[in-house]
């Protein structure tokens, strides 16, 4: 397998990523689940598209962890939907104000896969605050009222057992969820391949909370090399932080500081066009139209 490669296209673009060894690969109930040793470390594959590689997965997790984190003034109480290989429980855990940390993942398989083969990731399961929820997330959060501080979404593609996740019903069981002044961070996909993704979650976030914007991430192994997260509040300007992070914490971080966290809201012009444009519209929940809105990225091994 040394001189194969991962290819991942979406909307003609492509990235490829070279194999080392397949370490692991399993259909679960939910989807297929395959780990890679490559030339970029360890390779998480969720139905044939990249979830994270070893060498650029911190700036994922770290602007989807610490952008609502910091944003908030006092976040005690965190929930985490998705995300199993366990990465934004790693930077959520570096803040030492959080009391409570549940994450809410729904395919066990996923979170067993990561601890054994992933380590650098999975390590986020240690942490004495976190509690584990094998269980459905658009359903869990219904069951917390006024309860999390700040919730984030680490979802996959509006796709198989992510695709609810995308819907307006799920965003209004959020809101609930949230303490006042509560805030959401989740993925929300890139604003160069899927500005009718991004219109629809700023659309249905400026239509339930006080405040919403998109930041912008750069990760080289994703299609385009960005991806995005939905911000949303309950109160709290979230484009800046309201708590800086000590030069302690701060030299824990590979991408997040809070110039990059003011600055990740501040879009190329096409993209704050889109942005501007969504916060216009109404847009009814269909149902499975995330799922007609996605182009569904094509992977194959070369």
């Amino acid at each position: 397998m040394q001189n194969e490669w991962f290819s991942e296209h979406d909307h003609g673009l492509g990235v490829q990523v070279q194999l080392k060894s397949h370490l692991f690969s399993h259909k679960s109930p939910y989807q297929q689940i395959d780990i890679y040793d490559t030339e970029l470390g360890k390779m998480l594959v969720l139905d044939d598209i990249i979830q994270l590689t070893e060498f650029d997965e911190f700036c994922y997790q770290e602007m989807m962890a610490h952008i609502p984190l910091f944003a908030h003034p006092a976040p005690e109480h965190v929930l985490v939907i998705g995300g199993g290989d366990g990465g934004v429980l790693r930077e959520v855990a570096k803040h030492d104000c959080v009391k409570t940390i549940d994450i809410c993942e729904i395919d066990q398989a996923v979170i067993d896969a990561a601890k054994k083969y992933i380590p650098s990731m999975a390590c986020g399961y240690a942490d004495p605050r976190v509690t584990v929820h094998v269980t459905n997330g658009s359903e869990f959060v219904t069951e917390r009222q006024q309860y999390y501080d700040v919730i984030i979404v680490d979802s996959t593609d509006p796709i198989g057992p992510g695709e609810i996740l995308f819907g307006e019903p799920f965003y209004r069981s959020m809101k609930s969820a949230l303490k006042p002044g509560g805030i959401i961070g989740s993925q929300s996909e890139s604003i160069f391949l899927h500005p009718t993704i991004v219109t629809r979650l700023i659309s249905t976030s400026h239509k339930l909370f006080d405040q919403c914007a998109y930041a912008i991430m750069f990760v080289p192994t994703y299609p385009s090399g960005n991806i995005g997260s939905c911000v949303a509040s309950l109160g709290p300007d979230i484009t800046i932080p309201t708590r800086t992070p000590s030069p302690k914490l701060q030299a824990k971080f590979n991408y997040y500081s809070p110039a990059v966290h003011k600055a990740a809201f501040k879009l190329p012009e096409f993209g704050r066009k889109i942005v501007e444009k969504a916060k216009r519209l109404t847009i009814n929940d269909g149902g499975r139209k995330s799922l007609e809105l996605f182009c569904e990225s094509k992977a194959k091994i070369t």
